[in-house]
């Protein structure tokens, strides 16, 4: 096991001081990067000679270029077998949430804009068909999450018999969703694992991710990356402890002295998300809202224009806390102190990310505060209280009232006249 500790972003290592084809190198300076975060310095020497890797690090800290160069150099300097069809893939990088998807498909989309690599997206919510059609057409780098690629492999539209390259980003994440069976599902339909080379990497390396490492990879090098603290040192975490009627008054007054540039508030709830959106807008706050039910074109809209600046606040479920890449994140609000303590982590690692500095909020309130001990036991440390205070609550105007929607009767699930007889629905097929 290769472990390595520092407390700087980047290292010494350049970039150029690998052996790397010139159309990669092309593709790193156009994404603005010269050397290595930890993580890269570690992984990549140790992939580029063809051995499996299994990295632990902390959320931002480059882990995605890593995967993507070495995939690149992979599959330029090795070609495909001669009998390979348009339709199976050279390589699989497998991710837990659109979100990251996306990501990872944007971040290659440079890296590998000299290369000639064909690259594919797939994801649920969108583009059914379009989907479809591109991976029968043919692609060499096939990005997605499990879901809707098993249900293109069940049809045939592609297969994993060809794959050079598998890649499973935010691994532990998988196993929190649920998507383990169907992780498996693909795993197994693929080449053996003594044919490719295979790359896991994940915030923690527990033992059910390192049993999966084991059993699909060929005997992982581990390598883990950690700062003397599981959250971010670059975070700097106070929490509050507000009655429930105090809490909208204390973010709001927060918002109102501390001015950030970009900020995200975290809720554990759609109900919770939907009241913070309302009262920030109420009182001249422009914010975004991001929750599991939020179609996904609008949810990538929303995430751009916030990236860009149209909002300056995002109010978000778990939905946003991993697998964003959104820059210049200064505050991280936890309206509700998360259930789980990795979670915790994973939403402050929303800011200080790329070696920048930020501020974590956090409310223990008469619904959360219970929570607080374990996140401190997961974190390794207390987090410093600060008391509220009458200069940090605000009087907040009224919030903004949304317009109810008129009660249409477009009776979904058949049409049926009052007194009458339910007209049968017509079948419906994908």
């Amino acid at each position: 096991m290769l472990s390595t500790m520092t407390e700087h972003h980047l290292t010494n290592t350049a970039f150029s001081e690998f052996d790397l084809p010139e159309e990669i190198q092309q593709g790193i300076r156009d994404a603005g990067f010269e050397f290595c975060t930890p993580i890269q310095e570690a992984t990549i020497p140790i992939a580029l000679k063809g051995a499996d890797v299994a990295g632990q690090a902390q959320t931002g800290t480059g882990k995605t270029a890593a995967f993507l160069i070495v995939a690149l150099n992979e599959l330029l300097r090795h070609p495909p077998d001669e009998n390979r069809r348009d339709n199976q893939p050279r390589a699989l990088m497998l991710a837990p949430t659109r979100e990251l998807a996306i990501q990872i498909h944007k971040d290659a989309m440079t890296l590998s804009a000299h290369t000639g690599i064909k690259l594919g997206l797939v994801y649920g919510g969108v583009d059914y068909d379009k989907q479809r059609q591109m991976l029968k057409t043919g692609i060499d780098i096939l990005i997605g999450t499990p879901g809707r690629l098993i249900d293109y492999h069940k049809q045939r539209v592609f297969d994993l018999r060809a794959v050079q390259v598998l890649v499973l980003d935010e691994a532990d994440r998988m196993f929190d969703l649920g998507f383990i069976k169907d992780l498996r599902f693909l795993l197994r339909r693929m080449s053996h694992p003594t044919k490719r080379l295979n790359m896991l990497f994940s915030a923690t390396l527990s033992y059910r991710v390192m049993e999966l490492a084991y059993e699909h990879m060929n005997s992982p090098e581990k390598i883990d990356i950690e700062a003397e603290q599981v959250t971010a040192d670059r975070v700097k975490q106070v929490v509050f402890y507000p009655s429930n009627e105090e809490k909208i008054p204390l973010l709001i007054g927060l918002m109102q002295k501390q001015q950030p540039e970009r900020s995200i508030v975290f809720v554990n709830t759609k109900r919770a998300a939907d009241t913070v959106d309302r009262w920030l807008n109420g009182n001249d706050i422009a914010t975004a809202l991001l929750s599991g039910d939020v179609p996904q074109k609008k949810r990538q809209r929303l995430l751009r224009e916030f990236s860009e600046g149209k909002y300056k606040v995002l109010v978000a479920t778990d939905v946003a806390a991993r697998g964003l890449h959104i820059p210049d994140v200064s505050h991280i609000f936890n309206y509700d102190l998360p259930q789980s303590a990795e979670d915790y982590v994973h939403r402050i690692g929303r800011t200080a990310r790329a070696g920048a500095e930020g501020d974590a909020l956090s409310f223990a309130c008469e619904d959360t505060s219970f929570y607080l001990p374990e996140i401190e036991a997961y974190v390794g440390n207390p987090i410093p209280m600060q008391a509220v205070t009458s200069d940090l609550i605000a009087q907040p105007k009224p919030p903004l009232k949304r317009e109810k929607r008129p009660y249409q009767n477009k009776r979904r699930h058949g049409d049926q006249k009052p007194g009458g007889r339910r007209r049968p629905q017509k079948r419906q097929t994908n």
